[in-house]
């Protein structure tokens, strides 16, 4: 007997752009929600322009937009707030991330939501959150990874460094997900309704948990170590004698193990500058050295075997496409392929895996694919139709 997805039978209904929102519900699609993206007429999407890689396709969109029904529609117009407004009577759940004031003019926003559509849980996604002095202020994600402090601690001495993904959407997206979640628990379980709301801003907030734990109360915030960890030592890169291995030591076994099989010393393990790791912290430049040394007369080969052996915890330094080949996916089984306009893509299984039940990860939509289709189930006619297109309103 095939297994239901978990999320069978919950509609999303989103407004939504870029990537935190499309995430959040990339997660639900994959789950077996059915979600009606909603798309500006033509254009769509704006990460649909991001890039062509894919088959003329965006690189961020087909990795955000698998398994989505794509409806274009001009929520300004009156028809096509009324078609909104058809389509929330049948959700379960409105995502948004519009611009600051947006929902409250198209009357979605919390408040009105539970007027009009009170079984529908609202998820707004914003930059700085719906209150406070920056509400009204735009959000991208580099400028809120500035605000948040982390490029700060990210680079080296010289050089502030981005994160190299859209790390402030990403974790947006994934506490949306987990809110509306939470969200839908509670209504299956006491039949109350809570709207969820995630900023940008306060999700990576969190994710600096511990630097700034760190330096409210230790003697400054981390340094800016390039690879290396700022508060952990010895964690980073090193030169072997043919390219390089990262190496990290968590605990006193591994230091110990570490200065006897790679340093060929244990007693430098009760070396006073390295004995715990916040003196290894202090002497950070001085222990480098000793390693670096001995690594220096390893192949990387060579390093990883002893390491191992060792039981301190080690990783090559891998580009891109040594991650696209890597044995741990290939060997799991965890690329699939997704079809998308114009051919097919490679895409990865969800990360949590759930026993008996199949990743839904079904096809990265066009713009308006599925346009004639929802409006046909809202009872328009095919003349109703072509009259909305004609019109600008899908």
């Amino acid at each position: 007997m095939t297994t239901l997805p978990p999320l069978a039978g919950l509609t999303v209904v989103s407004l939504e752009q870029a990537v935190a929102a499309p995430f959040a519900t990339r997660q639900l699609a994959d789950l077996g929600a059915r979600v009606i993206k909603i798309e500006r007429p033509g254009s769509g999407d704006f990460a649909r322009g991001y890039d062509e890689v894919v088959h003329g396709n965006s690189s961020y969109f087909v990795w955000l937009n698998r398994g989505k029904e794509s409806l274009t529609l001009d929520v300004k117009s009156p028809d096509g707030r009324a078609i909104l407004g058809e389509l929330l009577d049948g959700a379960d759940v409105l995502v948004q991330n519009l611009g600051p004031g947006a929902a409250q003019r198209l009357g979605i926003d919390a408040p009105a939501l539970a007027h009009r559509h009170p079984r529908v849980i609202p998820c707004t996604v914003s930059g700085w959150g719906t209150t406070g002095p920056w509400a009204d202020r735009k959000a991208y994600d580099l400028l809120v990874q500035c605000e948040a402090g982390l490029l700060s601690i990210t680079g080296t001495e010289a050089e502030t460094v981005k994160v190299g993904i859209s790390v402030a959407d990403i974790a947006a997206g994934m506490y949306a997900y987990s809110g509306i979640l939470t969200a839908l628990l509670r209504r299956a379980t006491t039949g109350a309704v809570s709207a969820v709301e995630v900023s940008l801003f306060e999700a990576l907030a969190e994710w600096m948990g511990a630097p700034a734990t760190y330096t409210r109360y230790g003697p400054s915030q981390p340094s800016r170590v390039g690879a290396q960890h700022a508060t952990i030592v010895p964690y980073g890169p090193y030169d072997t004698a043919d390219g390089q291995i990262l190496l990290a030591v968590q605990n006193d076994r591994e230091w110990r193990a570490l200065c006897t099989a790679v340093l060929d010393d244990p007693s430098i393990a009760d070396d006073p500058r390295f004995a715990v790791n916040s003196a290894r912290v202090e002497h950070r430049t001085e222990l480098n050295a000793l390693i670096a040394a001995r690594l220096a007369t390893f192949t990387t080969a060579a390093a990883g075997a002893v390491l191992d052996e060792a039981g301190v915890a080690n990783a090559g330094i891998n580009q891109l496409e040594d991650f696209l080949e890597h044995p741990v996916l290939a060997g799991r089984g965890r690329w699939h392929e997704v079809a998308v306009p114009g051919g097919t893509a490679a895409a990865l299984q969800p990360p949590a895996d759930l026993a008996d039940v199949e990743p839904v990860m079904g096809a990265v939509p066009a713009v308006g694919e599925h346009s004639d289709a929802i409006l046909h189930d809202l009872g328009r006619s095919p003349a109703d139709v072509a009259t909305l297109r004609e019109r600008g309103v899908v």
